[in-house]
């Protein structure tokens, strides 16, 4: 990933994200992705933790949330949450890239508006595969990039395919 917001930027992105949040929740954009109780999740880029508790509650207690982002505030405000609301299904990773999880774990990877900021875009999409179950899916939205530009840095690797195109989101499988 770039390097991280300064304080101030990140602190003024994640208030933007509130009121962002407040118009159009994140459980309405969890809602294309298929997320099933009991599922394993990685919220690659969880910024200030907009997906924590929507997820929370699709997951129920049987499954996990994996919070990974490069900004040490990101991973502050996810502890946060976890801490407030009493969350014991969720972890943080503080990483510029390598999530450090086993093979074929993830059942669901959420990369959204994320993408745009990767130095290495190919080996985060490598590392993803990797950590993704067989048949696992990537969500995926940046509005940094037009539909087509969106599509073809994510198959060009043939580490996933595009399975559907919802209304925000489109969902990757992992080849």
């Amino acid at each position: 990933m770039n390097q991280f917001l300064s304080g101030l930027d990140f602190r003024l992105m994640a208030l933007a994200f509130k009121f962002r949040d407040f118009f159009l929740p994140r459980k309405y954009i969890l809602q294309e992705v298929g997320i099933k109780p009991g599922f394993y999740v990685l919220d690659y880029g969880c910024g200030p933790g907009s997906y924590i508790m929507p997820l929370a509650e699709l997951l129920g207690e049987g499954g996990k949330i994996y919070a990974l982002d490069i900004n040490p505030l990101a991973i502050q405000m996810v502890k946060k949450i976890i801490f407030q609301k009493g969350l014991k299904n969720v972890a943080t990773i503080e990483s510029d890239g390598k999530t450090g999880l086993a093979d074929n774990l993830i059942d669901v990877v959420l990369l959204y508006d994320t993408f745009h900021h990767l130095h290495n875009p190919n080996e985060v999409l490598k590392e993803l595969h990797r950590i993704l179950k067989p048949g696992g899916i990537l969500s995926f939205t940046d509005h940094h990039l037009k539909p087509d530009e969106i599509v073809e840095a994510i198959t060009k690797g043939n580490w996933f395919r595009l399975s559907f195109k919802g209304k925000r989101t489109y969902t990757f499988t992992k080849i």
